[in-house]
């Protein structure tokens, strides 16, 4: 078969311009576009490293969760892969969240999450819960701004989501428990 432009040597020469001119203004607009995101991303506390950076800002918080009415267990090590430390961590499973940077900075316990989603390798599954049906507590008191909770040096937080995929009528029927 022959290609749409490819029969006429004229026009096959052409076309092959058509597409090599193309295929350099598209990898010229992304290599363009992704140093652009670095370069404006570099004083990104939720992006970077700060195992190289001097962060006096420092504070720490703990985080009960649960996940369909089951405690979930956060694991240990979530932000801190390959050698690079990001600025909100766990060091263990116990639940403290540790949170650096080099000046107070608005840090969220959505933020945890998404860190945990993103820099993890068994990242928590934000996308697989509805969002009407979840919640967060904040020192035992339910917080009206949800994920978007600021994150303070000594509290307490208890995060409750339900997945989409829970059958609420599991918890009020009679039956036996399945095996």
């Amino acid at each position: 078969m022959i290609w749409p432009g490819m029969g006429d040597p004229a026009k096959r020469k052409q076309t092959l311009r058509f597409l090599l001119i193309t295929a350099g203004i598209a990898i010229a607009v992304g290599v363009g576009s992704m140093t652009v995101q670095q370069w404006l991303n570099i004083d990104n506390p939720l992006k970077v490293c700060i195992d190289d950076r001097n962060t006096p800002y420092k504070i720490s918080a703990t985080l009960d969760l649960y996940v369909d009415g089951q405690k979930a267990e956060i694991p240990a090590n979530i932000g801190i892969n390959d050698g690079c430390k990001h600025s909100l961590y766990t060091l263990s499973n116990d639940g403290v969240i540790y949170a650096e940077w080099e000046k107070e900075f608005p840090f969220e316990i959505g933020h945890f999450l998404w860190t945990w989603t993103t820099y993890h390798k068994d990242g928590f599954p934000m996308r697989d819960m509805d969002e009407l049906k979840s919640r967060i507590l904040v020192n035992d008191v339910e917080s009206p701004q949800g994920i978007n909770a600021p994150f303070v040096d000594g509290y307490h937080y208890k995060a409750e989501f339900t997945t989409k995929a829970y059958d609420q009528s599991k918890d009020t029927d009679f039956l036996p428990p399945e095996n």
